[in-house]
């Protein structure tokens, strides 16, 4: 796929689970915000963002929207394009443009891959501080303890609503992709077929199972 969804699963950074290995060092301000967003976030049976999604060199210059539902177990990511659902037994990668299916069973690896989870992922080698106010935003910070081409994180979050509501990542190299939420709902009736994928939709599709 030309645009793979492994580039676009930033937008998992829009929520998460936050725990802290003892590698890492976090103050105390961040942990207290980090924790009660990841708590509000859990109490949901499920959520719906519509996002915009950025990317450029030094800073944005081009934007996508991009819509995401889940639920503790399930989700579905649709941006640039391509779409990615994981209906809690296989994950299904989907490129309109490559008219292309790819489906694969869970490997262990699926809360890498899950925006649910993707925070996870922060946790065992981040430096995580408070940097501040942007207007009424709180600012929390992360950098990577060894070098995997992220030069550091930036999560905006609204305290008072305990929500993410941008996120901006920067690589060694300069690049940036952001993630700015323009519509959040919750707790909503969500028909099953949200989170499934239904084969008859992509009858001229390339469908391969790994």
């Amino acid at each position: 796929m030309k645009n793979t969804i492994h580039k676009i699963l930033l937008a998992g950074l829009l929520i998460g689970v936050f725990a802290f290995s003892k590698a890492q060092k976090i103050d105390v301000k961040s942990k207290d915000i980090l924790e009660a967003v990841s708590a509000n976030y859990k109490s949901k049976k499920n959520l719906y963002f519509k996002f915009n999604y950025g990317t450029g060199s030094g800073k944005v210059s081009q934007t996508e929207t991009g819509i995401f539902y889940s639920t503790p177990s399930q989700y579905r990511l649709n941006v640039m394009g391509n779409e990615q659902i994981f209906d809690g037994k296989k994950i299904y990668n989907i490129s309109k443009e490559d008219q292309e299916v790819t489906i694969a069973k869970p490997n262990g690896s699926e809360k890498a891959l899950s925006p649910i989870n993707y925070l996870d992922e922060y946790k065992n080698g981040y430096t995580v501080t408070y940097a501040g106010k942007s207007g009424t935003l709180d600012m929390v910070k992360m950098v990577p303890v060894k070098d995997n081409g992220i030069k550091n994180v930036v999560l905006y979050i609204n305290k008072t609503k305990k929500q993410i509501t941008k996120v901006v990542q920067t690589s060694k190299e300069n690049d940036v992709t952001s993630i700015t939420v323009n519509q959040y709902k919750e707790n909503q009736s969500l028909s099953d077929a949200v989170f499934s994928f239904d084969k008859n939709k992509y009858k001229n599709y390339l469908i391969t199972e790994l």
